[in-house]
């Protein structure tokens, strides 16, 4: 049996865990995406391939299962079809529906993506009510901010990785803003909402669709406004009870359940205020770190999952483990080429921590800035049973070491 993947990037997490996690399966794996070359290029030095990757129309739910039933003649029965892309996930999900397969609720995938319609739902359930609108290419901007506080947030409908995010503190601020993303993405909706203060946090989940496993949260740092590039996380297992049924309610009414999911919120008071839901692991390397602090292959509970299987018994609790994490990124200040960074490293430390750096940028690459996670230069985590020797790690290394970008 083979198990389908779509993406559209080759660093939707399928280099990272899916593929190593299927071999050790005995699946075969074929990667359907619309750049089957950018795939091809990209896996051909990895130490885990797919056994094929096939051109397909991965936003057509109809295409992408047809796609499918024509290539089980060669390449065996699908046993799973599934997808680690924020854009992929209601595409994928309709389309394994129409095969018989398990899939997560297309329209839970939509509701999540479409951040009016997951303010929407909340609204209409009674949990949150953030006062937002969309604001349509070419609409005037006055007309729809009119009623809306500030500050506000502007980003894409849609939108990911915090691109285009950004924070306004009054009408002229918007305009500026909106005139701005609209140069580059004239045929983006955009929404406007009220900022929600407070600590953020994330909420990380595993479904099967029938009983859901909280895995725990992190607390999330963030850099200077306006943008809200996120600079750091430290593990936090346990939330307070109240804010852990809070969010299970708000999941609930998004017809969340299924699989992994990467919530966003901040906490007010016993108050949890969801920014966004990923209906998908968490990203930017975390899904490798995160399975390092839980000792759990979070790729092969997906897929697991996404064949058919229950939630497995034995799920560690957070709060249980005797860890803590502290994680840091190493962000661009200015565009430019990357002349100097100290390359891939795996420590064990005095006091029981362990250290890696990753390095997410190459060496010679010229890149603009962003102000969003595409700035990142590497990404440095520590684990241990003590929260000061896992900070101290951390901050020793990027004391020790350089990066450098020059324009």
């Amino acid at each position: 049996m083979c198990l389908y993947l779509t993406a559209l990037n080759p660093t939707d997490a399928l280099t990272h865990g899916f593929l190593p996690a299927a071999a050790r399966f005995g699946h075969d794996v074929v990667v359907l995406t619309d750049d089957p070359e950018a795939h091809r290029a990209a896996y051909a030095d990895a130490p885990f391939s797919p056994a094929a990757v096939e051109l397909a129309e991965v936003k057509d739910p109809g295409a992408l299962a047809a796609t499918v039933l024509g290539l089980q003649a060669r390449f065996g029965r699908a046993a799973g079809l599934l997808s680690n892309s924020d854009h992929l996930q209601a595409a994928t999900s309709l389309a394994a529906e129409l095969l018989g397969l398990p899939a997560k609720d297309w329209r839970a995938a939509l509701r999540c993506k479409n951040k009016f319609l997951t303010r929407q739902r909340l609204a209409e359930a009674g949990l949150d009510t953030v006062a937002s609108a969309q604001l349509f290419p070419g609409e005037d901007v006055e007309k729809v901010a009119a009623h809306l506080p500030f500050p506000a947030v502007v980003k894409p409908r849609e939108g990911v990785a915090s691109e285009d995010v950004v924070l306004v503190k009054d009408l002229a601020a918007l305009a500026a803003t909106v005139s701005s993303i609209r140069s580059r993405r004239p045929a983006t909706t955009l929404i406007v909402e009220e900022y929600l203060p407070g600590e953020l946090h994330t909420f990380e989940t595993l479904g099967d669709g029938q009983s859901m496993h909280v895995l725990g949260s992190w607390h999330t740092s963030l850099g200077p406004p306006p943008f809200f590039t996120e600079s750091r996380r430290d593990w936090e297992p346990e939330l307070p009870e109240p804010v852990v049924q809070n969010l299970l309610d708000q999941l609930s009414a998004l017809g969340v359940g299924f699989g992994a999911c990467h919530t966003e919120f901040v906490l007010q008071g016993n108050r949890a205020r969801i920014i966004e839901v990923n209906y998908r692991l968490i990203g930017d390397t975390m899904d490798l770190i995160y399975s390092e602090v839980l000792g759990v292959d979070l790729f092969e509970q997906v897929i697991r999952i996404h064949t058919g299987e229950a939630l497995p018994e034995g799920l560690p609790e957070p709060a249980a483990l005797d860890r803590r994490a502290h994680l840091r990124y190493v962000t661009a200040d200015r565009p430019g080429i990357l002349l100097d960074a100290p390359g891939e490293r795996s420590e064990e430390l005095p006091h029981g921590v362990r250290l890696r750096h990753r390095r997410l940028r190459g060496l010679g690459v010229t890149a603009p800035l962003h102000g969003t996670n595409r700035d990142y230069l590497s990404v440095i985590h520590a684990i241990g049973p003590r929260s000061a020797p896992v900070h101290e790690a951390v901050e020793r290394f990027i004391a020790d070491n350089t990066w450098e970008v020059r324009a």
